[in-house]
């Protein structure tokens, strides 16, 4: 396999998209075009995606394939959204949230 001088910060695979910044509750991050925002927030550091409704815990992904919904954020003003499942846009603008609880999704 071959190897490529990178910092050991840099936790992304080599290629992939341009490199874009996004906002990350308010602070800029750069990440890469078309790769999923979770993966950009966690080469970032970001590990806290949003807090839980009861207790304030904060939690960071756990599946990272769409099913899970612990990766919620809020992304350009709409809430609830999936960061494993979204991929990054230059200027998007991610913010963390408090989960609402079961009462901030609509049920059938």
């Amino acid at each position: 396999m071959p190897t490529t001088s990178r910092p050991a910060s840099d936790l992304r695979l080599p290629g992939g998209g341009a490199a874009v910044t996004i906002s990350v509750d308010g602070s800029p991050v750069v990440a890469r075009e078309g790769e999923p925002i979770l993966a950009a927030l966690w080469a970032a550091g970001i590990r806290a995606l949003h807090t839980t409704a009861q207790r304030e815990e904060p939690r960071a992904f756990f599946c990272g394939i769409g099913i899970c919904f612990d990766c919620l954020v809020t992304i350009d003003g709409e809430s609830n959204l999936r960061a494993c499942m979204t991929p990054v846009a230059p200027g998007m603008s991610i913010e963390t949230q408090r989960d609402p609880g079961w009462q901030g999704f609509a049920h059938a």
